[in-house]
């Protein structure tokens, strides 16, 4: 049977999901005795709630006699090294894209990383039945991207089809009325080249990302290149390095629809899953004992991003997780990097912390909410952004920011990221909508989401990703405003809140327990201020009509995880545990924060 790989690759929202879960319908990948799932690939409870691939999955269906194994990729920045090295197995990519944005970020990443490695995109252009679609206008603007990026010529002759993937339809043109996938599964079938399938080479095959299973242990994913992989059979692990060990392979997977299949041997061009090598790693390659020569080693980009995970101590410590100690957060971010391979994970000599790095502010803020779940308590501290030094430059990295928001906030926005150091690359109008690109420093988009909802009154778009690394751009300026901090252990109180309301931004409610030290809202002013909450009103036996004025709370601003990571400053932290988002400063008295910043 001939086997074909494809990956589709997208902008986060784009459909890329969507369109696998019509593939599996119409590709026979349920019997009829089954449920057909909406979002299927998106099995992790993060992603369902958060709408957003997460980790790249692959499975596989058959159409006229032919194997088409799929991998879903992640279509967010965060989580870019995913894709990058499942580019590697694949021999032809799907490029999703919407219908009335267009071109993103993220489909500038992922094409670039595509058009590398010599692959030839089939084009789907998505959500046509959308009122604003400009699908035309769209094709003209991605042949434009494959010119940019230095497109071959057969890679700028690109077959592309349209699409609305939620109802299951393909079709060659606008004009026509589609039925069914046909038009996708015939491009495909025309376009993508058979999996090479040379049986009687020895056996190489490299993992391009990795699986943990409780029962089997560590397994690779990734592509036979070369031979027939069987049960039982005894391997050499070659490091690109060139050092060699032996291991021995004791279960081999393949994908069928949603399932995974167990089988006893495996040939050249199927995507496997392997157990049985405890200590694989992306990259290496899995070969028979005769071959000296790995494969080419997979690129993973350095993480950008860096913050500490520490112990947590504060006075509510220990109330609401199980998971306490450094030995069990340090367990758990080993266990992380079995898989994450994204993922820096380094302890700091001395202290009960780590310090973690990844690839953007959602990448950690995903670990740390699957942490949270499980049951830890830790605390969290502001996200710093890693430099290198580059031919003895000190560099830093460069996101490329696209913001669409109606014409009147654009002004506001410009002088916002020309704040942050961003450069303006370019900007149109159209139908009083404005779309801006700039390039801007990772650093100052910390924090910028919150501005940014708050100045577009909640009407823009802001869509980023990694670009490159620049010099250094200086300084840029943190938070203006302070913080209130509680002064006093106890409960809040409606009478001290509604006090307290008119002088900043409130993050909590009232009956809130808190401790000395922890942030309950934001300040007006641009320094920090002491605040008691917990004091209520003396009640006495007179009354007055005028001294008793009715107290209206105003809805408290309740913080996420990632407005939390947003907010902080560098002497305060994210105190997480399985119920409750905390923010405090780093030294809980106020005589302490005195003796280590004298004025």
């Amino acid at each position: 049977m001939d086997i074909r790989n494809i990956a589709i690759i997208a902008h986060v929202d784009h459909g890329k999901t969507t369109l696998v879960d019509a593939l599996l319908e119409q590709g026979g990948a349920y019997t009829e005795h089954e449920e057909v799932q909406e979002l299927a690939m998106d099995s992790d409870d993060q992603e369902r709630e958060r709408g957003i691939t997460i980790y790249a999955k692959n499975t596989a269906i058959h159409y006229k006699d032919c194997k088409i194994n799929i991998v879903d990729t992640p279509g967010h920045a965060d989580f870019g090294s995913e894709v990058e090295r499942i580019l590697r197995m694949v021999d032809c990519v799907l490029l999703l894209v919407d219908a009335q944005e267009g071109p993103m970020p993220q489909t500038k990443f992922v094409l670039k990383k595509s058009l590398e490695l010599g692959l030839k995109p089939i084009v789907v252009i998505n959500k046509i039945d959308k009122p604003a679609q400009r699908a035309m206008n769209v094709i003209d603007m991605v042949f434009d991207l494959f010119a940019t990026l230095g497109a071959s010529n057969e890679q700028l002759d690109f077959p592309h089809v349209f699409a609305i993937a939620r109802e299951g339809i393909a079709q060659e043109t606008l004009e026509e009325k589609g039925k069914d996938l046909t038009p996708l599964f015939d491009l495909i079938m025309k376009h993508v080249p058979i999996a090479k399938s040379d049986t009687e080479a020895p056996l190489r095959m490299q993992p391009s990302s990795l699986a943990y299973d409780d029962y089997v242990g560590r397994m690779g994913i990734g592509r036979i290149y070369e031979g027939t992989m069987k049960v039982g059979q005894q391997v050499s692990v070659l490091k690109p390095d060139g050092s060699e060990r032996n291991g021995k392979i004791t279960k081999i997977f393949i994908a069928e629809g949603l399932n995974k299949k167990e089988v006893s041997e495996a040939s050249a061009g199927e995507i496997v899953t392997v157990a049985g090598i405890d200590d694989i790693y992306v990259g290496e390659t899995v070969a028979a004992k005769q071959v000296t020569e790995p494969l080419p080693a997979i690129s993973i980009d350095p993480p950008t991003i860096s913050m500490s995970f520490l112990v947590n101590n504060s006075p509510f410590a220990g109330k609401e997780g199980s998971q306490l100690t450094t030995r069990q957060i340090r367990a758990r971010l080993e266990r992380e990097k079995e898989t994450n391979v994204g993922l820096h994970v380094e302890a700091i000599e001395g202290t009960d912390s780590f310090r973690v790095s990844g690839r953007g502010e959602l990448h950690l803020s995903v670990l740390i909410e699957s942490m949270r779940r499980e049951g830890f308590e830790l605390q969290v501290s502001r996200p710093e952004v890693i430099f290198q030094e580059i031919d003895g430059v000190v560099c830093e990295p460069v996101e490329h920011v696209i913001i669409d928001v109606p014409e009147e906030f654009s002004g506001t926005i410009i002088n916002l990221l020309s704040q942050r150091k961003g450069e303006m690359q370019d900007m149109k109008t159209e139908d009083d909508q404005c779309r801006i690109e700039f390039l801007v420093p990772t650093r100052g988009l910390l924090g910028f989401r919150g501005d940014f909802i708050i100045e577009t009154k909640g009407e823009g778009i802001l869509n980023h990703s990694f670009l490159k690394f620049e010099k250094e751009k200086g300084e840029i300026p943190g938070r203006s405003r302070g913080s209130m901090i509680s002064m006093t252990p106890g409960e809040t109180m409606a009478f001290s809140l509604w006090n307290l309301q008119d002088r900043g931004t409130l993050f909590v409610g009232a009956q809130t327990p808190v401790y000395e030290g922890m942030i309950i809202g934001e300040s007006n002013k641009s320094e920090d201020m002491m605040v008691n909450p917990t004091k209520n009103k003396k009640l006495t036996n007179v009354r007055a009509s005028g001294s008793d004025e009715a107290m209206t709370l105003v809805p408290v601003q309740e913080m996420s995880l990632e407005q939390a990571l947003e907010y902080i400053s560098d002497d305060e932290l994210v105190e997480v545990t399985p119920k409750s988002i905390r923010l405090r400063k780093k030294l809980l008295t106020e005589v302490e924060r005195k003796r280590a910043n004298p004025k």
